[in-house]
């Protein structure tokens, strides 16, 4: 998508637009993530005191690696809508998906099976290509859906 400017003579400037779109945490998923974080270093509460050896160490650099990944997980969920591809992160993890192939969108409903890279119920399902389908929670499921239907104008929309 090139855009041009009328005032600069000359001068073509390629800039492919992405939009980026935060997940949206609700209070079950960050109850149960900073809930198990708060479970993982409960048992390690005596050890401070005591004399820890490597193995207790270990055990503590293992907590905080889980710990860490967690809140990745928490707060590095978002999605990136490219010219021709939705781009997912959630966490470590990541893919994209060809805005093309999208087929339908069920808005409002909640995956319970399946990949989520969600962090928050009643968002929208995406069915792509012929089978596939994936959950995700942007923060306003409205503009999330109208961006898409922008990029890609035949897709279904269902309720």
């Amino acid at each position: 998508m090139a855009i041009r400017f009328p005032h600069l003579k000359n001068i073509k400037v390629l800039e492919y637009c992405k939009m980026k779109f935060k997940s949206r945490i609700d209070k079950l998923t960050q109850g149960v993530i900073l809930g198990s974080i708060v479970i993982m270093y409960l048992p390690l509460w005596g050890v401070w005191n005591s004399e820890m050896g490597t193995g207790t160490l270990l055990i503590i650099l293992f907590i905080v690696g889980i710990s860490a990944i967690l809140l990745w997980l928490l707060f590095g969920t978002y999605y990136v809508l490219e010219e021709d591809h939705l781009v997912y992160h959630n966490g470590p993890f990541n893919g994209k998906i060809p805005i093309k192939s999208i087929r339908k969108i069920i808005k409002g409903k909640t995956l319970w099976v399946g990949y989520r890279p969600a962090t928050a119920r009643k968002g929208v399902i995406v069915k792509y290509q012929k089978y596939d389908e994936i959950y995700f929670s942007p923060e306003d499921n409205e503009t999330f859906i109208e961006a898409l239907l922008k990029l890609n104008p035949g897709i279904e929309v269902e309720e």
